[in-house]
């Protein structure tokens, strides 16, 4: 399974709409959604000449048009409960599409 297969069907009991990097035109203009990318990639264990383990840093962006205090303890906690590290958060709010933006960025070795 791909590490983005593997994202995907970790948060899609959350219920919201969750994309590799961006919405599709059928998700319509949902209040709600998570976006998320792989921003580096390194090996991480090397034996024989080989990679025998890859260290992967992802980001995962939660935007809503209200409150996302619930949703982003669901994403930490499903993450970490399968290995995921958290590195870095923040907040922001985009002012074009008048979101509430919350960033997480976690690292993970596979």
């Amino acid at each position: 399974m791909s590490l983005s297969s593997f994202i995907i069907n970790t948060l899609k009991p959350i219920g919201v709409p969750v994309r590799f990097q961006t919405l599709l035109e059928s998700d319509g203009n949902p209040p709600t959604y998570i976006k998320f990318f792989e921003y580096h990639q390194s090996g991480a264990l090397h034996g024989d000449d080989k990679e025998l383990n890859s260290s992967h840093s992802i980001q995962v962006d939660i935007f809503s048009i209200g409150n996302y205090s619930s949703l982003v303890k669901q994403v930490k906690e499903l993450l970490t409960g399968i290995g995921f590290t958290r590195t870095f958060e923040t907040e922001l709010y985009e002012t074009d599409t008048k979101l509430y933006h919350k960033v997480l960025r976690f690292h993970f070795v596979q």
